[in-house]
């Protein structure tokens, strides 16, 4: 059946597929990289045994999302040169040398200081080994930076020349990577990190405090996971606003599919809450709707006009359906993100945090949002970008390595029989680590056992204790 696609909708497709499957790591590893550096920093300056048992708990599980990370990273970069030579060709100046920084800093600082950071706590000092897990931790986002510097030259082009061969060339190296949308892409990316990472800890420890409503390691993981929820959410929702208000002025077609606007409102457009965007009609059919709302939100303004996908030619419109969906998943997952954020509030006040079955529940089931969110995003923004790879500029027609339909689907097949296995293998492993308790066990320590039988030296207050005959 594959073979029947066009070889450009089949490369596409391949670049969807395995872009989404690598998305999922690093929004997973960014959030758990930092959330590892704050755990032991919490323990180097209290010395509780729990914060020690929930670092090397989490610890196994990050060094196998980073690694699934990088080799479907890998994986995905090498399609720049076998479906998509024309778009290397033209762009590659600018991209090829943001890419190469990224790996340059980012990647070399993670690469250099991820083994200490493994392996290296019971061999170098608490400082050298709280200093790599930063420098880890720091890596992450300076990966995103570079990565999303790269993205958003492409959906907001600017610091470059056309040279007499076509290709993009820099101009400006500043103006190249502060493109206009970078500051609300990175925001608000990072924010979607942080929150995938704090609903995978709010479930796992939900989910053990289900089994063992005592376990202390699910209590701190819990209480740790609802607090950053219940902090970024909102966050996240400011910076996707802004977000959005960026890309209504550099990508108004995008956001016109985003909302589901066909035609013109002169007198102030609605909010289209659900419906069934049908492109043929040029019309949402069953629409339900709040009068003037988006014209509220996008100009501040209840009369402000706003045109419809109908003011340009349906050649330069996106895929209507597909963002206007995927934005309703995004944003319908982030409202449920708020809601376990503020109804944890009002159990943390209520003093019933540990003991609400009904909010534990509810985290198990949210475990997974995070993921499906940052997919929905990253579906809505570059889904939105169509037709052109790089925005107004280049076609994503013109983009693509001239190779015949039924060799693109043949490689698209391998990747989805060979990404299954693999890194189906490797999700299930992690939710069996996930299932041990995350305080006594592989994931550290017996509880009570004293903090020098782990091969590290204790802060002093917990050398104190243990000096007096007390354990921790």
């Amino acid at each position: 059946m594959l073979e029947s696609f066009d070889a450009v909708l089949l490369a596409r497709l391949q670049f969807a597929f395995t872009v989404s499957f690598h998305f999922i790591f690093p929004s997973f590893s960014i959030g758990l990289a930092s959330y590892l550096a704050v755990l032991e920093g919490l323990w180097l300056w209290t010395g509780r045994q729990v914060y020690l048992d929930l670092f090397k708990y989490w610890l196994k599980i990050f060094a196998l999302a980073f690694g699934m990370g990088v080799v479907s990273g890998i994986v995905m970069s090498y399609q720049f040169g076998t479906n998509w030579s024309a778009f290397s060709d033209k762009a590659g100046p600018v991209i090829g040398p943001l890419m190469a920084y990224e790996v340059l800093t980012a990647f070399f600082l993670e690469a250099g200081f991820l083994g200490v950071m493994l392996f290296g706590m019971n061999r170098v000092g608490r400082g050298l080994h709280f200093t790599a897990t930063l420098a880890v931790a720091g890596g992450t986002l300076f990966s995103a930076f570079w990565i999303l510097a790269v993205n958003s030259w492409m959906h907001t082009p600017t610091g470059h020349a056309i040279n007499p061969g076509g290709q993009f060339v820099p101009a400006d190296w500043l103006a190249v990577i502060f493109s206009p949308s970078l500051p609300y892409r990175l925001v608000h990316t990072v924010f979607a990190a942080y929150l995938t990472t704090a609903l995978v800890v709010g479930a796992v420890g939900a989910w053990h405090l289900l089994r063992e409503r005592g376990n202390e390691g699910a209590r701190v993981m819990f209480s740790m996971a609802m607090g950053m929820i219940a902090v970024v959410a909102p966050l996240q929702i400011l910076a996707g606003d802004q977000h959005g208000l960026n890309t209504f002025e550099y990508q108004p077609v995008k956001v016109m599919a985003m909302e589901g606007h066909f035609k013109d409102y002169p007198d102030g457009a609605p909010l289209i809450l659900f419906g069934w965007p049908d492109e043929a009609a040029s019309e949402t059919l069953y629409a339900v709707e709040i009068p003037k709302a988006s014209s509220l939100i996008l100009k501040h303004s209840l009369d402000a006009p706003m045109k419809g996908l109908n003011s340009v030619a349906p050649s330069e419109w996106p895929p209507v359906a597909i963002v206007f969906w995927a934005f309703r998943i995004m944003v319908g997952l982030g409202v449920l993100m708020l809601l376990l954020g503020a109804v944890s509030l009002v159990a943390r006040f209520a003093g019933r945090l540990y003991d609400s079955r009904l909010l534990h529940l509810f985290a198990v089931a949210m475990g997974p949002a995070g993921f499906v969110a940052v997919i929905a995003g990253w579906v809505t923004t570059e889904v939105g970008r169509q037709p052109y790879t790089v925005h107004g500029l280049l076609r994503t027609a013109e983009s693509a390595s001239p190779l015949q339909a039924p060799a693109v689907a043949a490689s698209l097949l391998a990747f989805i029989v060979v990404y299954f296995i693999v890194f189906g293998a490797g999700a299930l492993y992690i939710l069996r680590l996930m299932s041990h308790s995350p305080y006594r066990g592989e994931a550290g320590p017996e509880r009570g056992q004293p903090v020098r039988a782990a091969g590290i030296t204790p802060a002093p207050a917990v050398a104190e204790s243990l000096a007096g005959g007390k354990e921790v």
